[in-house]
């Protein structure tokens, strides 16, 4: 394993491509909590939303309970959703989607990478630049990374 480096006081945890197909089946479990959490969350936002442009805002307001329901229920519906992120976050894994993406960091030639996986994906395939994106995905053996 690659040694931690220090962040702000928190120690980051560098992953081999090995290491991160390792970690895979508990990262798949907490991803797939995170997209069916978001979806749950973003439904209550439509929900609320709705509830909100109906309601009249005044005292006698039909519309006031269910709009206090909501909004406790979207509260507690996000809390859980931050928790399934923050779990992922204390393996070592960057959350970047709510679609099932996130990045593992790793270390090639000195300098930090990210090794990009995404729900649905078999194991590790892809890496990238810190500064670039999943367009930016190359496939691993491919340039900096190669495993031989």
């Amino acid at each position: 394993m690659a040694p931690a480096k220090s962040i702000a006081g928190k120690k980051r945890k560098y992953f081999s491509v090995e290491e991160a197909n390792k970690a895979l089946p508990l990262v798949r479990m907490i991803m797939t909590d995170i997209v069916r959490q978001y979806r749950v969350v973003e439904d209550l936002q439509r929900r609320l939303s709705l509830v909100q442009k109906t309601s009249r805002k005044s005292a006698g307001d039909p519309y006031s309970e269910e709009l206090a329901q909501s909004q406790a229920e979207l509260d507690s519906e996000e809390s859980k959703l931050g928790a399934y992120i923050d779990e992922l976050r204390k393996l070592g894994v960057e959350f970047k989607g709510p679609d099932g993406l996130c990045d593992f960091y790793s270390m090639v030639d000195g300098r930090e990478v990210f090794l990009c996986w995404k729900l649905g994906e078999p194991e590790v395939l892809y890496w990238h630049e810190l500064e670039s994106n999943f367009l930016g995905r190359q496939p691993i053996g491919a340039g900096a990374l190669d495993e031989s």
